[in-house]
């Protein structure tokens, strides 16, 4: 794609061998300071970590660029190597992917979330209660038998998880120009889909219509009463994964979103697992075929957002109880990072740069003796951009050829 002069030198450089690469996700990780009591990596007991962290680089990288905060999209893109300044898309199509929605150039994708509102219409709860799917799939179903599409317009929900939906309207002539409804904080009411600089679009006054029908619909529901969108989005043409990188890969991801980011690269899932002992067993299966695996594990991002230090602690302590079994499988580079930082004393995304480990030969010395915020600053790696992390283990693999003379 033009404008991206890096990553189509690392396409040009790139060749095949058998080295294996291992991407494990935690999604989320990175913090900081919680009330005086660190992060939760340096509150967390992390043995199996920080063995590997005494063999290990370390460092951080940055998602997006500084003072940014980044969405999971553009974080998860960044790790794949692809700039997020140069590939964006929005929430929306990654969602419908992840669902394996079957997305034609026809359609805007949008993320839902059911969300609480009061009676003077401000949310007060951005996740409903993290209702579950059942609760998900039953209010979709009341949508579904009620909603009135705009002419012209077919309107299609699917359920994600809990609280988080699909919608996509299919039709000709529809754009991706409208704004986001989700106020991203409680307190306030949804935005309005058709504000400037959205208001001469015909899909975003479609999309009004749809959220104004719905909250009347939902409106006698004690949690899931109203709807959020975001991210409306058409499905991009990229270069894939394996296309750029000369990789064979696979991703092991259990929520959709991270399925869907995963395939818009066309990176094929090998499974779905969720607990960390499930996620490592599946990694080292798919290991067998591929010689790249996004392996991703939700929790320490949703105790992030949940606010819960100690519950974000638990998630990587078992991770780390997890960890023996991926690390028996002896992949030739493991990458252990995040996409982006989750404090929970922010209960959001943040624009911190995001702990890194890297095991791989033709290191200069492991960093430990742990792995954690401050040992990650001063490791060997530096603070890079997150596109850059991929052709590093490229490089260690011996997957780059020399560039010149």
């Amino acid at each position: 794609m033009d404008g991206d002069a890096y990553g189509n030198l690392i396409s040009s450089l790139a060749q095949e061998n058998d080295r294996r690469i291992v991407l494990l996700v935690m999604d989320g990780l990175g913090d900081c300071d919680n009330g005086g009591g660190g992060t939760a990596l340096q509150m967390a007991r992390t043995p199996n970590f920080d063995g590997l962290s005494r063999e290990s680089a370390l460092g951080q990288h940055v998602p997006v660029a500084a003072a940014v905060t980044p969405g999971s999209g553009p974080g998860h893109l960044g790790l794949f190597g692809y700039d997020p300044l140069v590939y964006r898309v929005g929430r929306g199509v990654l969602s419908a992917l992840g669902v394996e929605f079957p997305l034609t150039k026809r359609d805007v994708a949008a993320r839902l979330n059911f969300c609480t509102v009061d009676r003077a219409g401000n949310v007060t709860d951005r996740r409903a209660g993290r209702i579950s799917d059942a609760e998900n799939r039953r209010a979709l179903d009341k949508l579904r038998a009620s909603v009135r599409a705009p002419k012209g317009v077919e309107v299609l929900f699917e359920t994600e998880a809990e609280h988080r939906a699909v919608m996509v309207l299919r039709g000709e002539g529809l754009d991706d120009n409208v704004g986001d409804t989700d106020p991203q904080i409680t307190g306030a009411p949804p935005l309005s889909a058709t504000r400037p600089p959205h208001d001469r679009s015909r899909t975003a006054a479609a999309v009004a219509d749809l959220i104004a029908q719905a909250r009347a619909i939902l409106s006698d529901e004690p949690k899931a009463n109203m709807i959020v969108a975001r991210g409306f989005a058409r499905a991009p043409d990229w270069p894939t994964f394996a296309e750029r990188f000369k990789l064979d890969p696979a991703a092991v991801a259990g929520y959709p979103m991270y399925r869907g980011v995963a395939r818009l690269v066309g990176m094929p899932v090998a499974a779905q697992p969720t607990t960390a002992a499930d996620v490592c067993a599946e990694t080292v299966a798919a290991l067998r075929k591929h010689t790249f695996v996004f392996a991703h594990f939700k929790y320490t991002d949703k105790t992030g957002e949940d606010g819960d230090v100690a519950g974000k602690v638990a998630r990587i302590e078992e991770m780390d109880a997890a960890l023996p079994a991926l690390l028996a499988a002896a992949p030739d580079v493991l990458i252990v990072t995040g996409d982006h930082s989750t404090p929970p004393s922010i209960r959001g995304h943040s624009w911190h740069p995001v702990p890194l480990l890297m095991k791989a030969p033709f290191l200069r010395g492991g960093d430990g003796p742990r792995f954690e915020e401050a040992r990650c600053r001063g490791g060997q790696i530096g603070t890079i951009p997150a596109r850059e992390i991929i052709p590093l283990a490229m490089a260690h693999a011996g997957k780059l050829q020399k560039f010149g003379a």
